[in-house]
């Protein structure tokens, strides 16, 4: 596997980006000003965009992997390469996603935390209704993980350490 940062075009990668959020006109806000990063294992299989949302903090935007390529571990290995990537630049990474009962536990199982809700984010900020494996989104909820502290977590796991 291969994640490159991508400094041009960056709208050549709007049909995955698309997958992460379905309204263009939101990836626009943050495309520009954010880090893409594309993960390569022969193909492109996932993108994210990482914004710099100051003192510190970064947010990663439209996590997306392709849908035959969903569930080999391709987005867990993005997250954990931009946490690496940021762990020297910052000291918190933030992922702000639908209310869902599968993306809230995946987020979980990649050392992601709760921290706070915006209330009828969907509802207020997009078009039309969206959907994600059936529920409706409504709020939009944010999750955050240190940067330091998983890096120093990832080190002792793969020197075997039980963390």
């Amino acid at each position: 596997m291969n994640v490159v940062i991508i400094n041009d075009n960056k709208k050549d990668f709007l049909d995955l980006l698309l997958l992460a959020d379905a309204q263009e006109d939101m990836i626009d806000k943050y495309l520009d000003r954010g880090v893409l990063f594309a993960l390569y294992d022969d193909s492109l299989r996932s993108i994210c965009v990482v914004t710099d949302e100051g003192n510190g903090t970064f947010e990663m935007q439209s996590l997306a992997t392709y849908p035959q390529f969903q569930g080999k571990g391709y987005a867990r290995y993005l997250i954990n390469h931009v946490c690496d990537y940021y762990k020297d630049k910052g000291t918190t990474m933030i992922v702000g996603t639908g209310d869902t009962p599968i993306i809230v536990p995946f987020y979980e199982s990649n050392g992601f935390v709760f921290s706070h809700r915006i209330e009828n984010y969907f509802l207020e900020h997009y078009d039309e209704p969206m959907f994600e494996h059936g529920v409706q989104l409504k709020d939009k909820v944010y999750f955050k993980r240190a940067l330091r502290e998983y890096t120093h977590d990832l080190c002792l796991m793969k020197s075997g350490t039980q963390v």
